[in-house]
């Protein structure tokens, strides 16, 4: 009896070693998937490098003193000659900065001592007439004057008078001298080409290349 239970075991066993080697032979190696690959970043472009405008060598601040006359002029009178002056002086290398506000004469002494490289340019009119009683004498009768201080020192280093042409030697003819729009406008007309004549004699004065005009 004891010979039978040791054979079943035996046999018992020896089904269960044939049966765990089979279920390892017949067990499939399973490879792993290949990972997938990681994309390379498209580097953005470089965007090139932006030019950096080089800042002028010389300043040109303009304003104008309006307090100087006895007389009153229209707002549009001072932005005339600020105008004409601005634009021919653009024409050289300097930069030009416009004053809107108020310039007296100390405070523009004052910003050309402030400054290394501002040449500050005053403008006003002057009444040729004093003792004329008319308004319409005195506007057919304006003069602008001008005056540049050097930078660092407030050294005058030109100054002068404009008229309606270069090469006339007497006061703005203001043209028509009847009311309306029309005369206004002519009036400006005629002091912005006195501005720009003024802004020319400066740069002729400094040395600097000036406009060609008719």
């Amino acid at each position: 009896m004891k010979v039978l239970k040791r054979t079943t075991v035996v046999f018992l066993l020896l089904v269960l070693c044939v049966f765990v080697v089979e279920a390892q032979s017949g067990r499939r190696k399973t490879t792993p998937e290949p990972a997938a690959p990681v994309p390379t970043p498209t580097p953005e472009p470089t965007p090139p490098p932006k030019s950096q405008q080089k800042e002028p060598d010389i300043i040109f601040f303009i304003g104008v003193d309006r307090n100087q006359t006895y007389s009153y002029y229209p707002s549009t009178y001072y932005d005339a000659v600020l105008s004409g002056c601005a634009e021919a002086l653009r024409h050289s290398s300097a930069g030009v900065d416009v004053s809107r506000n108020e310039l007296p004469r100390g405070e523009a002494i004052k910003k050309s001592k402030a400054s290394t490289n501002t040449y500050t340019v005053l403008l006003q009119f002057s009444d040729s007439r004093v003792g004329s009683t008319s308004s319409t004498q005195r506007d057919d009768q304006l003069e602008l004057e001008y005056v540049v201080f050097a930078p660092g020192t407030a050294k005058v280093v030109t100054s002068g008078r404009t008229y309606q042409y270069a090469n006339r030697k007497g006061p703005v003819v203001m043209g028509p001298t009847g009311g309306g729009s029309t005369s206004g406008l002519y009036r400006e007309a005629l002091l912005n080409k006195a501005g720009q004549d003024a802004g020319e004699r400066i740069l002729r004065a400094l040395h600097m290349s000036v406009p060609k005009t008719n």
